[in-house]
């Protein structure tokens, strides 16, 4: 599936994105990239099972009703991704709460085991 390989490039590259922003001191910004990363491989897991969904709540749900409630990934997935997506409305949206370091990195790391999670299954599955 062409559009899965597509999102997956671009989760790898926000990925990158992220931890530059992070080094840059752009916390806010790299929890975007950071949640953005873990959207788009959600979107491509989504896509096996010929789902997509046009809101961003729409994914996040699909995504634990399709792949986490079923076993296919672990509770703590969701939680990341649902968790990564309140930060981001935080730092995109509320001018008075500021993203630390601390959690701009510890959601960095969050991110990269989510998009390497869904690469490995993928992989597994032939799909990659």
């Amino acid at each position: 599936m062409r559009e899965v390989k597509s999102l997956i490039k671009r989760a790898n590259r926000y990925l990158k994105s992220a931890a530059l922003l992070l080094k840059a001191g752009d916390y806010e910004s790299s929890i975007s990239r950071t949640y953005y990363a873990m959207f788009y491989s959600a979107q491509a897991m989504l896509l096996t099972k010929n789902l997509s969904y046009s809101s961003h709540k729409g994914v996040l749900s699909g995504f634990g009703e399709h792949f986490i409630k079923t076993g296919t990934f672990s509770g703590d997935m969701g939680r990341e991704l649902n968790r990564a997506f309140q930060k981001r409305q935080l730092g995109d949206y509320e001018y008075t709460f500021v993203i630390s370091k601390e959690e701009a990195g510890e959601t960095l790391e969050s991110g990269k085991n989510f998009v390497a999670m869904v690469v490995e299954y993928l992989k597994e599955n032939q799909i990659l």
